[in-house]
């Protein structure tokens, strides 16, 4: 927890308009999120609104990136992979149809296929409201990006389950810290 420790240090000693920007940098780091982050500003001293808009929109913004840049790289490979397998099958004299040559068993890891299953139980909704208690977001969208999901869903429903965990946790570390004071 030295990260957390310096990130609350670095609030408390930084002007008050930096403040928010070191919490929304906090909400980019996996394992610290949303939630970590607006702790880190509520115990830091930010007012707790603050705190928490400042850690949604750092959580939110990398989640984002992250969600472009995979399912980018997936249309890249799943297109050159069809190129492949068409240039393959033409070179065989055969004429290639959509889908020719996917494999349908393709390895996977014992975690790909734990959230799979997850996937396939719960849907987008659920893995990434439930998510967050097993695995980073960043981790959940970039995965459901790699398995195909749109872009505006897996950013709508990542969008509900960073703001809603955000505040609940935000919430009652602000009772705890306002109780203590």
């Amino acid at each position: 927890m030295n990260l957390v420790d310096a990130l609350q240090d670095l609030v408390g000693h930084v002007p008050d308009l930096v403040q928010p920007l070191i919490v929304a940098a906090a909400g980019a780091i996996p394992f610290v999120e949303g939630e970590g982050a607006a702790t880190i500003g509520i115990i830091g001293g930010i007012t707790p609104a603050i705190a928490i808009i400042a850690a949604i929109v750092g959580n939110f913004a990398c989640v984002a990136v992250l969600v472009l840049l995979g399912s980018g790289a997936r249309r890249a490979v799943v297109t050159r992979r069809r190129a492949r397998v068409q240039a393959a099958a033409v070179a065989a004299g055969h004429d290639p149809a959509p889908g020719v040559g996917d494999d349908p068993t393709p390895e996977v890891s014992p975690r790909k296929a734990k959230f799979q299953r997850a996937f396939e139980r719960y849907g987008v909704p659920g893995v990434s409201l439930l998510g967050p208690l097993l695995l980073p977001t960043q981790f959940t969208a970039t995965m459901l990006a790699a398995a195909g999901v749109g872009r505006g869903r897996i950013l709508i429903w990542q969008g509900v389950a960073i703001v809603g965990w955000t505040v609940v946790v935000a919430l009652l570390i602000g009772g705890v810290v306002t109780t203590l004071s």
